[in-house]
């Protein structure tokens, strides 16, 4: 006997006495839901980085508001530096939009460098 034929019997007939009714609640998910979320930040001192390298590290997009700090502010370059190792190390992603907003996304989510026309 094959192994597809373990998996799947001998061909026989069926029965609804063969098949075994599950119920979803004996399947436990971490929290019901298992997509990328999308996260809202707001980068006002290097403590906020904290919680956009967790939420990146646990696979959510993080759009991070960085209007408090001027692109040439050396605080706003350490953060970038920071976020852009954590895109680095989860194969993500990350991008400046404007001088306003941070882009960052967790494993395998790409932001293309390209405007919808």
């Amino acid at each position: 006997m094959g192994i597809m034929s373990k998996i799947l019997g001998s061909g026989g007939e069926r029965s609804t006495d063969d098949y075994v009714e599950l119920d979803l609640d004996d399947f436990d998910a971490a929290d019901g839901h298992t997509g990328v979320s999308v996260r809202i930040a707001e980068i006002n001192d290097k403590q906020d980085v904290i919680a956009i390298k967790d939420a990146v590290y646990d696979g959510d997009l993080v759009i991070a508001d960085i209007t408090r700090h001027s692109t040439s502010d050396r605080t706003i370059e350490h953060i970038i530096d920071e976020l852009r190792q954590v895109a680095a190390e989860v194969d993500g992603d990350i991008v400046q939009k404007g001088d306003d907003q941070l882009i960052i996304t967790p494993t395998g989510v790409r932001i293309s460098r390209k405007k919808l026309s």
